[in-house]
């Protein structure tokens, strides 16, 4: 039976939403969520919740300047968030104007560069470069950050620094893997000097992940599809962790869904590049992933649902009532969590 979208909605505050990041990146709240029971701590205390030979995962994605501001050959005035740049001349993109375009039309973006639209695949929309010039370069010279549209400011200076993981290294995101943002270089030193090992895999976040679920049932909801490559170094320390029995712990819903998109049994991974559109609901058995850190996400969204798979839909519900309750702070600025899973066999 289906599951109802209703089931993954909660009521929250608009103050609770973050509009800026903590004063330090570590400086945040964290809930510990193990079943019914609730822990309320601070990010600095997560090395006390993990052990000697324990695994995190991080996702190594960069955030690109992905936003930009144009007009189209009529005079119409267009806002472009780029999906994916595919190459140095093509790219997919949301374009938000009065009319859209269609194919053929000229989009002159920032004054600087013009793209034509060559048609639609799916949501989005198939942009071509003209001229000279690469995207990449263009993006980074003339782009804005694409900070998530419930942050309700322009980009300051601290978001140019603090919307990026300090370990962010491959260009490709619109979004950033919120998770990653809490740690710090001396947290990360902290972790390494009590034995708790990393390893890194890269996930493109795409701007697919802050679209709500429109459907009644959640099993009618087609999942937005995001490039992945799983390094055969993060593949072997995965099967290194198991022969230890060391926990296998996700910073992120982005390397959750990586890992269990390559996971090819026995708790392992398949290292390589893909696409996924994995869409992880209640009912799901996990196969890689023992812990997750994450923080709180947007009301029937996907991500609230993988949560909800991940440690269970009571206690996730439990989870967000307290957390509105104790005032905790949302989405991408705001607080963590750190999940067991609900099924630990």
């Amino acid at each position: 039976m289906s599951l109802s979208v209703d089931l993954f909605d909660f009521p929250l505050p608009p103050e609770l939403i973050a509009q800026h990041p903590a004063r330090e990146r570590c400086a945040s709240r964290l809930l510990h969520v193990d079943g019914p029971h609730l822990a309320d701590l601070r990010f600095t205390d997560l090395p006390g919740l993990l052990a000697p030979g324990d695994l995190l995962v991080f996702n190594d994605t960069r955030v690109i300047k992905a936003r930009f501001f144009g007009q189209k050959d009529s005079g119409g005035q267009v806002e472009v968030l780029l999906e994916r740049i595919v190459d140095e001349r093509h790219a997919l993109a949301q374009v938000r104007a009065s009319k859209s375009p269609k194919a053929g039309t000229r989009i002159t973006l920032e004054n600087a560069f013009s793209l034509l639209c060559s048609g639609r695949q799916g949501e989005f929309f198939a942009l071509k470069l003209e001229g000279e010039g690469n995207l990449w370069d263009l993006a980074e010279q003339y782009g804005r950050l694409p900070l998530p549209p419930y942050i309700e400011h322009g980009v300051e200076a601290e978001d140019e620094a603090r919307y990026q993981t300090v370990y962010a290294r491959h260009p490709g995101a619109v979004a950033a893997p919120t998770a990653g943002l809490h740690f710090d270089e001396a947290m990360l030193e902290r972790l390494s000097g009590q034995g708790v090992r990393r390893a890194a895999l890269t996930l493109h976040v795409g701007a697919g992940t802050f679209q709500p679920v429109r459907v009644e049932k959640i099993d009618e909801h087609k999942m937005h599809s995001e490039r992945f490559h799983v390094p055969e170094e993060t593949a072997a320390a995965i099967a290194a962790t198991r022969e230890r029995g060391g926990r296998v712990v996700a910073v992120g819903t982005t390397s959750l869904r990586t890992l269990e998109s390559a996971a090819c049994g026995n708790g392992l991974v398949r290292a390589g590049s893909g696409e996924t559109d994995i869409f992880i609901t209640p009912g799901y058995r996990f196969q890689v992933v023992d812990r997750l850190i994450t923080n709180f996400h947007l009301p029937r969204s996907t991500l609230l649902m993988l949560v909800s798979a991940f440690a269970g839909l009571d206690p996730i519900r439990a989870a967000y009532a307290h957390a509105v309750a104790e005032k905790y702070r949302f989405f991408s600025y705001g607080d963590a969590m750190l999940l067991e899973r609900e099924d630990k066999s």
